[in-house]
């Protein structure tokens, strides 16, 4: 299952559009923003029934 979500990029503060897939579980994995093309962690905290719990982004720098 995908899940749209509206994340602002922790470098630009600029908001953008990205799609989450919560079928694979707890997940951690690398996006670059659409604005300033700079890496972002995006670690997914799912609830039961993969229902998305957290979305946490990270600076590469952190």
């Amino acid at each position: 299952m995908t899940q749209l979500e509206i994340v602002h990029c922790p470098y630009c503060g600029e908001a953008f559009e990205t799609t989450v897939d919560t079928s694979a579980g707890d997940q951690e994995y690398i996006e670059d923003c659409y604005v300033c093309c700079r890496p972002i962690t995006f670690r997914l905290k799912l609830g039961l029934d993969n229902n998305l719990e957290r979305l946490q982004l990270i600076r590469d720098d952190e």
